[in-house]
Parts: C-alpha cells; sequence; structure tokens
C-alpha cells in the first residue's frame, strides 16, 4: 500500500460507499479487495477497478452500482473494459494522486495509465471530503459529494415476511414434497422444505427545511432522493419522504423523478415553508395524525433529520415523540449539529425529542450519512 497517499484508508473508505450504495460489501471482501492489491500494487486505477470488481461484487447485478460508485468515488472515467469503449462522462475535474516515479517504473510498459501518461491513482481527496461538513464546501466540492450521495441505498432494518419460500432448512413444505414424489412415481424422495422470506421495513424521512437546516438541505434531500428512488439489488424496500417547517408537506413523488436536479427541483415548487421557522411538534402530529395511525409509521423506521431546534411548545414535541415511539419499530434522530466540538443536546426540542429516540447519530458529512444508513439497516458498523 505504500504507492498510494492516503493509504489502505481510501480504499475502506471506498468499501463504506459501496455498502452505503447497497453492496455487501462485508469486511471480509474488503480484506480480499485489499490482499488482491498487495498483490497488484494499487498504483493503476485499472488496477484498482478489476480487483474491485472481481472482489467485492456478489453477481451480475451488483456491476452497475459498483460502476456508479466507482466513478463517482475515484473519478468519472472507468477503466475500459476488454472489447468495450466506454464513452467518458463529462464532470469537473477531480483532484487525483499519482504513483512515485519508482513505482511508474516498476509497473512497466502498456499498463493502463492517464490521459498524459502518468497513472491515475486513488483520489485520496475524496476520502477527505467524506468527512468534511457538508456546510463548508466549496462549490467543486459540494459537486463531488453530490456524485457520491447519488449512488446511496437506503435499506431499513429486515423483518420475518409471512410469505414462504423454498429452503435448504426450515419446516417441511409438504405439497411440493408430495409433488416430488409423485414425479418419482412414488419413490422416496428427500423432503422440500420451506421458510419465511425476509423484507426491509418500511423507512420513513422527516427533513427539517427551516432556516437554521438551510446549509444542509440540499445533501439531506439528495440523500433522501437517492433512498426514494431506488433501493439496494433486489430489496422492495418501501420509502416514504416529508419536509417539515411550518408545514408538513409528502414529496416521496417528487423525489421519484430520475435525475437528482429535477427532482430538487420539483421538491422546491412543492415545498412552501423553506428556510422558515421549525414547528417539531405540529409537524409531527399532523404526520401522525394524517399518516402515522393509517400504517405508514407503524413498525416502520423513522428517521428525523433535523437540528433540532423548536419554535413550539417542546411539551407538545416530547408526547408527539412518545407517540411516534409507541408506532415505529425505531426511531433514529441525525443531527448536523452534533458533530460541533463541545455539542450538548440543550435545545429545548432536541431535550425534549431525545428520551423517545432510539438512535441519536449525526447528519453533518457523507461519512455520517453513511453511517446513519447503517443504523437504518440495523448495522451498527458505516
Amino acid at each position: 500500500m505504500a504507492t498510494i497517499a492516503g493509504g489502505p484508508a481510501v480504499l475502506v473508505g471506498f468499501g463504506r460507499a459501496l455498502r452505503a450504495a447497497g453492496l455487501d460489501a462485508g469486511p471480509d471482501r474488503v480484506q480480499t479487495f485489499l490482499r488482491a492489491l498487495d498483490v497488484l500494487g494499487p498504483g493503476l486505477r485499472a488496477d484498482v477497478y478489476w480487483a474491485g470488481r472481481l472482489t467485492l461484487c456478489a453477481g451480475q447485478e451488483d456491476l452497475d452500482v459498483y460502476d456508479r460508485v466507482f466513478a463517482a468515488y475515484f473519478d468519472r472515467r472507468l477503466p475500459a473494459r476488454p472489447g468495450q469503449r466506454l464513452r467518458p462522462v463529462p464532470a469537473p475535474p477531480a483532484p487525483r494522486l499519482v504513483v512515485r516515479e519508482a513505482d511508474r517504473a516498476r509497473a512497466g510498459p502498456g499498463r493502463d495509465e492517464g490521459p498524459k501518461g502518468t497513472a491515475a491513482a486513488l483520489a485520496s481527496s475524496t476520502e477527505v471530503l467524506r468527512h468534511r461538513d457538508v456546510a463548508e464546501l466549496t462549490g467543486a466540492e459540494r459537486e463531488q459529494v453530490r456524485r457520491l450521495l447519488a449512488a446511496f441505498a437506503l435499506r431499513g432494518e429486515p423483518r420475518r415476511s409471512a410469505r414462504l419460500r423454498p429452503a435448504r432448512r426450515g419446516a417441511v413444505d409438504p405439497r411440493r414434497t408430495v409433488r416430488e414424489w409423485l414425479r418419482r412415481g412414488g419413490e422416496p424422495a428427500r423432503l422440500r422444505r420451506r421458510a419465511r422470506t425476509e423484507q426491509p421495513r418500511r423507512v420513513v424521512l422527516l427533513v427539517d427545511v427551516s432556516g437554521s437546516m438551510a446549509p444542509y438541505a440540499d445533501a439531506l434531500l439528495r440523500f433522501a432522493h437517492a433512498a426514494a428512488h431506488r433501493g439496494p439489488p433486489g430489496a422492495r424496500a418501501s420509502t416514504e419522504v416529508f419536509t417539515v417547517g411550518t408545514r408538513l408537506t409528502r414529496v416521496t413523488g417528487a423525489l421519484g423523478r430520475r435525475d437528482p436536479d429535477a427532482a430538487l427541483a420539483a421538491v422546491a415548487a412543492a415545498v412552501p415553508d423553506w428556510r422558515g421557522g421549525t414547528r417539531l411538534g405540529e409537524m409531527l402530529r399532523a404526520f401522525l395524525d394524517r399518516w402515522g395511525q393509517r400504517g405508514m409509521a407503524r413498525g416502520a423506521v423513522v428517521v428525523v433529520l433535523s437540528d433540532g431546534w423548536e419554535r413550539g411548545d417542546p411539551a407538545l414535541l416530547a408526547a408527539q415523540m412518545r407517540r411516534l415511539h409507541r408506532l415505529a419499530h425505531r426511531v433514529v434522530w441525525a443531527n448536523p449539529r452534533k458533530a460541533r466540538p463541545g455539542y450538548a443536546p440543550l435545545a429545548a426540542g432536541m431535550a425534549a425529542a431525545l428520551p423517545s429516540v432510539d438512535a441519536f447519530v449525526e447528519g453533518h458529512s457523507l461519512a455520517a450519512l453513511e453511517r446513519l444508513a447503517a443504523v437504518v439497516r440495523g448495522a451498527e458498523d458505516a
């Protein structure tokens, strides 16, 4: 790993980005990825691409997601596949690192190098960017974060459903077993079994768009767009998104548009209370009265993305949070201010809500949102 500035942390960060996009790139696969690059030498982007493709993807359905995350994490140009020419995707130039001259000489001729003869290597600045507060990013950095956010996927914690599927272990499936015996003319055959399937729980996102949350609103809504527009490969997750401020607005339909910019423009047109005040207690009561009691919040993972500033009565917010906690499977609160040095939940709204919160996490950066996605799916690693 000595040939790359940033070292294994950059590669491990790539694995986290893949998990945030829905791939099952667990620690064992990441370790295999790192061992493969120890053999290849990670100085060339093509080596990194193919090593990750072969070790971090489980099947054909993972390849599109892998390519999207790779392009967003390192740069927008994918290494050419054998016999295939890929059209470069236009984007602002991303910072790159190059291997040292000795490493380039050791790589030998005929290797995949950058357009100017330098070996394109890992963009360690992307790993640094993952931990930067989105309120402090430049325009170019915001664009890079937006590309990474577009690759996110959000899956609720799995639950056992009533549906049954064929399985190696489980209860005997009498119908399939009898059919198998009849097919064999009454000869003994192995018992057929079945087990209950697992489905992700519904995820409900309540995004604060008040004035105090303005620096984070774009990133959080893009996170919500990725969550609402597509789930992980093979999953049938149901995600609902609402904005809260002085009014409650359901924006799931607007966020269903494929293009993130078009989706955010539709949200802007639908939300009448941008950068207004915050009445979390009243908005939460409105959500529960109209949507929650009808089943949207029942058994779901409800995520509140807010700094907790409350202009209304904190006692009302506390009562509605208790009500929400009784309905939902889990209540998660992501607060962008939590990461600031010396932060304490002293705001009246935040203090009133915390007793009914199952997980209180940060929400200020890309890495924090990856952590949030892990908490929502029931994993504690991000």
